[in-house]
């Protein structure tokens, strides 16, 4: 009798190096170069969970969560050095 056993990764949206380095990367890079740096990063990611065994829908949901994550971060990092800038006025 064999157990049926499943890979378990640490969830994307919880990866705060990954999410930090994207959303410096993306705050840096600007028109098609930041397209293509996001639209990599994503490709990647699902690429990795399937290799890890992820089902389709289930990796879309990772990266979803992951996608969500990064411009959360982004958001917060605008609203942090906002009074910054308006002190500069």
């Amino acid at each position: 009798m064999t157990k049926r056993s499943e890979v378990i990764a640490f969830p994307a949206k919880n990866r705060i190096a990954d999410i930090k380095r994207c959303a410096q990367m993306l705050d840096d890079l600007h028109g098609e170069e930041a397209d293509r740096f996001w639209r990599d990063e994503c490709r990647a990611l699902a690429a990795r969970l399937l290799n890890l065994g992820y089902s389709d829908s289930a990796m879309r949901q990772e990266v979803a969560d992951f996608q969500g994550a990064v411009q959360a971060e982004l958001w917060a990092s605008a609203h942090q050095e906002e009074p910054a800038r308006r002190e500069g006025y």
